[in-house]
């Protein structure tokens, strides 16, 4: 996703002084849009994938599946709560960071309590029970308002955005690491670092430092890039890999899909540890094996990635609806309640890893809480919507009558659930950012303090909306 955003195009100007044709390279992606239709969408995608796959499998029922619906609410209220525990505590002791756009923020916000408010609308008020064409049909157009009215606040639109002031954004949506020399440890993470070699005119070689994988050895790749620009401050390089550097990095993932060990730097000397690490890349070779398919981020500015890692999750989605449906079987536990849970927690994982890299890696704390809140709404506007389209258009066109909702007490307590702890959860950010100057960070003490309180909101939200469904109140 970092490589797609930091794609750039060439816009030529004049300047207005000296009456000089100059070549600027303006970024593509509007940071707004960036964290709602790539940054939201991409770590939601497992809940959607998971929801479509449980919609089609229930074409031609008049009851839809409770997996999609329970696995969606569940994942906001983890969202919310877990994800914001972690990123209050990412930031170093004392660092605050705050969101920079307030008022893109709100918009997102209620854009995002609105999507949970028009989803018990339509279950226990307009249509009691039931999903009718026209309903699903409109949450669906929903996200496309959602990205208009982002759009628009970002822009400052007039009579479409809220008139509060922003501050300065960071240029680069990840700022660069310094580079350490020598045997240091270098930047951490899917991160570019640029090392120039030579001094050409038109051509140069630069090593691309790409780790691939957290935890993997220093691998080093020589790519060839030539200058667009040369009259302005804001010039950029565009990288041009060749074809047999580009089956080089992809071989270069299996090679390091396939290593079993930490570089020289982590090596441990605690027996206890070394077996716990040993059993933990054990555990995520299989993963790191099968995604080792997906072709390198360079390609395309990163977009062939984008799309085979989302047809991936797709399918271990699917492998995940099965599993499900035999616990479910085994155990006697109700499918809802495993959705809402354990899968709520396995499919938000993404979401807490980006939202952890934002909210450790950016300047601001910005994108950290717009995944949360973006992708709350994209749970419903697409994870629900999309699924509901599809069961509500067959029936339609096959026996003239609406989608029913099996467990539509269970899912709108679950609702009213989540509105209640959400309020306590929002306020705490709103107080954060009163007294201590920002959402995130702050000192230790207070971090830890909001940190225990989030994870309990989510408790309280699952145990009761367990007992819900279970008829125990």
């Amino acid at each position: 996703m970092e490589h797609v955003v930091k794609h750039t195009r060439a816009v030529e100007e004049r300047d207005p002084i000296t009456n000089v044709k100059v070549v600027k390279h303006k970024k593509v992606w509007n940071y707004a849009i960036a964290d709602i239709a790539l940054l939201a969408f991409g770590t939601s995608f497992p809940q959607i994938s998971l929801a479509t796959i449980d919609a089609i499998r229930n074409t031609g029922n008049l009851y839809a599946g409770g997996l999609g619906p329970g696995t969606l609410v569940g994942s906001a209220a983890f969202d919310l709560f877990p994800i914001h525990a972690v990123c209050v505590v990412v930031p170093k002791a004392g660092e605050i960071k705050k969101i920079s756009d307030i008022g893109v923020w709100l918009v997102e916000l209620i854009w995002s309590f609105w999507a949970y408010i028009w989803l018990y609308i339509i279950l226990k008020v307009w249509t009691p029970d039931v999903i009718t064409l026209l309903e699903a049909l409109l949450t669906v157009l929903q996200y496309g308002l959602l990205l208009t009215h982002a759009y628009a606040q970002d822009k400052r639109w007039k009579y479409f955005s809220l008139p509060i002031e922003r501050m300065e954004r960071p240029e680069d949506w990840v700022p660069p690491e310094e580079s350490v020399n020598g045997n240091d440890r270098q930047p951490h993470g899917k991160y570019l670092e640029i090392l120039e070699h030579g001094e050409n005119s038109n051509r140069a070689i630069v090593d691309i430092f790409s780790i691939h994988g957290g935890n993997s050895d220093h691998v080093f790749h020589t790519l060839i890039y030539t200058d667009l620009a040369e009259s302005s401050s804001e010039q950029s390089r565009e990288m041009i890999p060749g074809k047999d550097n580009l089956f080089a990095i992809w071989k270069e993932q299996f090679v390091d899909a396939l290593k079993l060990e930490y570089p020289e730097s982590r090596k441990l000397n605690n027996t206890w540890l070394r077996l716990i690490k040993g059993f933990w890349l054990l555990l995520r070779a299989p993963w790191k094996l099968l995604f080792a398919f997906v072709p390198p981020y360079q390609i395309a500015h990163g977009w062939i990635a984008f799309i085979f890692s989302l047809a991936f999750i797709s399918g271990i989605a699917y492998i995940v609806t099965k599993l499900t449906d035999l616990i479910s079987c085994v155990t006697g536990i109700d499918p809802y309640v495993i959705a809402f849970t354990a899968l709520a927690a396995g499919t938000s994982w993404p979401d807490l890893v980006a939202s952890k890299i934002a909210a450790e890696r950016q300047l601001t704390a910005d994108s950290a809480i717009a995944n949360i809140t973006c992708s709350n709404s994209v749970n419903i506007y697409v994870g629900i919507g999309v699924p509901w389209l599809i069961n509500t258009l067959y029936n339609y066109l096959a026996y003239k009558e609406p989608l029913r909702i099996e467990n539509a007490g269970g899912l709108s307590f679950s609702l009213l659930m989540f509105f209640a702890t959400s309020v306590g959860c929002i306020a705490v950010l709103i107080y954060r950012r009163l007294t201590l100057g920002g959402e995130l960070g702050g000192p230790r003490l207070w971090a830890w303090i909001t940190c225990i309180y989030f994870i309990l909101l989510w408790l309280i939200f699952v145990v009761l909306s367990s007992l819900r469904v279970s008829g125990v109140i």
